[in-house]
């Protein structure tokens, strides 16, 4: 008989470690990644520009190129600078938005990527998703997975705690994607991939029993691996669904409603992902997840990341619009902003009691 098998596109390497940047050299050198050692280098101006005096040396073949933003319009631009000229690899040396712009242009010029993460602020460090503001507001472009993963935990505990506080978030809220995942099977026979589901939820599962904090190389390292497994566990599946749910669409609408004064994605999906399970009357989850949050720094009510309790109503009855077809809690129960007032304020008193 046959052994029928699934092959499963994911990094050749992931080196999550404190000190891991002083190898990076070594895994570029990899025959796989590149054999002629002409890189490219896109750095983001803050955290890669600092970092680019210590690794310049250590890589001579290599040509640097800033980026400055998260936008489709820098993706693009970074792809026409690297065209034609012969590259093994670009290496995406940043946060979540300089490893995005990489992904999307790595893929418009055909080259394998080496995202080297400086915080770990969502989970798409790992993902075949590439997250990028446009004219419209805000698109996910699906990329390759990168080819090598590399955390230096060092460097991570240099980045803006509020970013690494962020991906907490992220991580945690993939219990909510996966409950309007399986709402989603039941109500409307979407089906499930079983792994793809397994891996996010112990991903999303490891971070929420943790005790330890940011402070904490152990927490850092069951975050960094969370984080990796979910954008893994997209791949798997082929979408988002593993990870994105009502806590993502209220996520976007925060970020269409309010795109000048949106927080970071993993403080809202956090909140979104407290919220949904609120609603769908899961109180004993909603209570864990809104005191993990709280235990890490982060918010669990609109008003800690500067919005109203009517644009909170505001966002939540929006934001079904941001993912056309995708089948969570909120398109199930179809609230009406009358109903979202008091759901919300039933919420606001259950995990301040």
């Amino acid at each position: 008989m046959p052994v029928l098998t699934r092959l499963i596109p994911s990094p050749l390497v992931v080196d999550i470690r404190g000190g891991a940047l002083a190898d990076l050299s070594k895994l570029l050198a990899d025959q796989r990644i590149s054999t002629s050692g002409k890189l490219a280098v896109a750095a983001s101006a803050g955290s890669g520009a600092r970092l680019r005096e210590r690794l310049a040396p250590e890589l001579p073949g290599a040509d640097w190129y800033p980026v400055g933003g998260g936008t489709i319009d820098a993706a693009v631009e970074l792809a026409d600078a690297m065209r034609g000229k012969r590259y093994d690899a670009v290496v995406g040396l940043g946060g979540g938005k300089i490893i995005d712009v990489t992904k999307y242009a790595a893929a418009r010029v055909g080259l394998p990527m080496v995202a080297v993460a400086t915080n770990l602020s969502h989970d798409g460090i790992c993902s075949p998703v590439s997250t990028l503001d446009n004219d419209n507001g805000r698109g996910s472009y699906g990329v390759p997975t990168p080819i090598a993963l590399v955390i230096d935990l060092d460097v991570i505990r240099e980045a803006p705690a509020r970013y690494v506080r962020a991906g907490i978030g992220d991580a945690v809220s993939n219990l909510s994607a996966l409950a309007d995942w399986e709402l989603s099977h039941r109500e409307t026979g979407e089906p499930i991939d079983g792994l793809a589901a397994a891996m996010a939820r112990g991903a999303g599962e490891a971070v929420l029993r943790h005790p330890g904090g940011i402070g904490d190389d152990d927490f850092l390292t069951v975050l960094s691996e969370g984080l990796v497994l979910s954008g893994i566990a997209m791949t798997i599946s082929g979408d988002t669904r593993p990870s994105s749910g009502a806590c993502h669409e209220i996520s976007h609408a925060f970020d269409l409603l309010h795109p000048r004064r949106a927080a970071a994605h993993g403080e809202q999906v956090g909140l979104g992902a407290a919220f949904a399970m609120h609603l769908r009357g899961a109180r004993e989850e909603a209570g864990t997840i809104a005191e993990v949050l709280r235990h890490h720094g982060l918010p669990v009510l609109p008003g800690e990341i500067g919005f109203t309790d009517p644009e909170f109503v505001d966002a939540v009855r929006f934001a079904p619009r941001t993912r056309p077809g995708r089948y969570t809690i909120l398109e199930h129960l179809d609230l009406s902003a009358s109903e979202i007032r008091d759901a919300y304020a039933d919420y606001a008193k259950t995990i301040s009691s």
